[in-house]
C-alpha cells in the first residue's frame, strides 16, 4: 500500500524477535527474560567478534601480499640485470610461493567475509538492533592546548629515550639490506622517532672523528633510512611508526627519482659529518691549547711563552743561555723605562723571580744611577 508516494509494503515481512515471547510458569519471570537476553547478547558480540577477527585477518594477509610482490619484482629486476646466483634464485622461488599461498589465503577470507555478511543480513532485529541511538555524545569543535616541554624536559626525555634503546638503535645504525632494516622496525617500531635519527647522526660524526669513515658512511646510510621514513610520515599527516612500511616498498621498487633523491640527501649529510667532525676536533685543539696556556701562566697572569717572544733580542739570549750576567748587561743597554716595563713583564709571566737580595741590589744601583 502506497500513501503520499511512499511504499510501505517492504515491512510486511519483518520479524522482530523479542525476548518475550515464551514464558515458564515454573521460573520468574523477569528472571527468564533477564536470561535470555544476556544470552542474546552474548551471541551478538561473539559474532561481531568473528567478523572483526575476518576483517583484520583480511588486511593483514593484504599487506603482507603487497610486501612479497615488491620483494619478487626487486628479486626478478637483480635477475634480469644478470646478478644471478644459488642464494638469490633460492630466495625468488620462496617468494613466489609465499605469493601463491598469500593469494589462496586471500581468496578464503574473502569468501568467509562474504558469508559473514549474507548471515548477518538473514538475523532477525530485536528489541537491541530494531533502533539506534542517533547521537550518544557531544563533540566541541575546539583544538585542545598541547602542554609545550621545556628545555630540560627534552634533555631529560632524550636521555632516558637513549639509555633505554641506546644500543637497539647501534644495531639499526649497522644493518644494511632493505628487508633486515624493515623487519628491525617492525620488531621495534619505538625506534621510529625524531631521537633515532638525531641519535645516529651523533654516532656518524663520533666515527668520523675516530677516523672509521667506513662505520661513518654506514650509519649515514640508515640516517637517511629514518629521515626518508619521518618525511614521508609529515607528508602523509600519519604516525611514522604507521609508514614505514611504505618507504621500504616504494625504495625497493628501483624509483630511480626517488633512489637519486636518496643518494643525494646521503651525500649532504656525508659532507655535513666530515664538517662538523672537522670543526669539534678543531675546537678540542684550542680548548687543550687553553688550558695549557692557562696551566702556564705567571703570578701576574702573563703567558710566559709570549713574553719571552716579545723580548728584546739579546735580553732573548740571555735568557735562553740562562746566563744572568749577560742579562744584566742586555737590561743596561735598554732605556730604563723599556728596560723596567720588560722586567715587569718578566716578573709577572713568571721568566724572572726576584729574590730579596736581587731587589736590594737592584734598588742600590738605582741610586746610584740618580746621584
Amino acid at each position: 500500500m502506497t500513501m503520499s508516494g511512499i511504499d510501505y509494503s517492504v515491512w510486511d515481512h519483518i520479524y522482530v524477535s523479542d525476548d518475550e515471547d515464551v514464558t515458564c510458569p515454573f521460573v520468574d519471570t523477569p528472571s527468564l527474560f533477564r536470561m535470555r537476553h544476556r544470552s542474546r547478547l552474548e551471541k551478538m558480540v561473539e559474532f561481531q567478534q568473528r567478523g572483526e577477527d575476518l576483517e583484520t585477518s583480511f588486511a593483514e594477509c593484504r599487506r603482507l601480499l603487497e610486501e612479497a610482490q615488491g620483494r619478487l619484482a626487486y628479486l626478478e629486476e637483480r635477475m634480469r640485470e644478470g646478478d644471478e646466483d644459488k642464494e638469490r634464485e633460492a630466495e625468488l622461488k620462496k617468494v613466489q610461493t609465499e605469493i601463491k599461498k598469500l593469494k589462496q589465503d586471500e581468496k578464503s577470507f574473502e569468501k568467509l567475509l562474504e558469508e559473514h555478511r549474507k548471515e548477518e543480513k538473514k538475523l532477525p532485529w530485536n528489541v537491541d538492533t530494531i533502533s539506534k541511538d542517533g547521537f550518544s555524545k557531544s563533540v566541541l569543535n575546539f583544538k585542545p592546548l598541547s602542554k609545550e616541554e621545556t628545555g630540560e624536559e627534552k634533555v631529560g626525555n632524550h636521555k632516558n629515550f637513549l639509555g633505554k634503546y641506546g644500543k637497539e638503535i647501534k644495531l639499526f645504525g649497522m644493518l644494511r639490506r632493505w628487508d633486515d632494516s624493515q623487519q628491525y622496525l617492525s620488531d621495534h617500531p619505538h625506534l621510529v622517532c625524531e631521537e633515532t635519527a638525531n641519535y645516529l647522526v651523533v654516532i656518524c660524526i663520533e666515527y668520523e672523528i675516530d677516523e672509521k669513515h667506513a662505520l661513518m658512511e654506514q650509519v649515514a646510510h640508515q640516517a637517511i633510512v629514518m629521515q626518508f621514513i619521518l618525511d614521508l610520515a609529515r607528508t602523509l599527516k600519519v604516525d611514522p611508526r604507521g609508514c614505514f612500511r611504505q618507504f621500504f616498498s616504494k625504495i625497493k621498487t628501483l624509483d630511480k627519482l626517488y633512489q637519486d633523491a636518496f643518494e643525494h640527501e646521503l651525500e649532504m649529510l656525508k659532507e655535513r659529518v666530515r664538517s662538523s667532525a672537522q670543526t669539534r676536533m678543531e675546537n678540542a685543539v684550542k680548548e687543550l691549547e687553553e688550558e695549557e696556556i692557562q696551566k702556564r701562566l705567571g703570578p701576574g697572569c702573563l703567558d710566559p711563552v709570549e713574553v719571552y717572544e716579545s723580548l728584546p733580542k739579546e735580553v732573548k739570549r740571555s735568557f735562553h743561555e740562562k746566563n744572568i750576567q749577560m742579562l744584566q748587561e742586555a737590561m743596561s743597554k735598554l732605556d730604563p723605562e723599556v728596560g723596567k716595563y720588560h722586567l715587569k713583564r718578566c716578573i709577572d709571566s713568571g721568566l724572572w723571580v726576584p729574590d730579596s737580595r736581587g731587589d736590594e741590589d737592584g734598588e742600590e744601583d738605582g741610586d746610584q744611577e740618580e746621584d
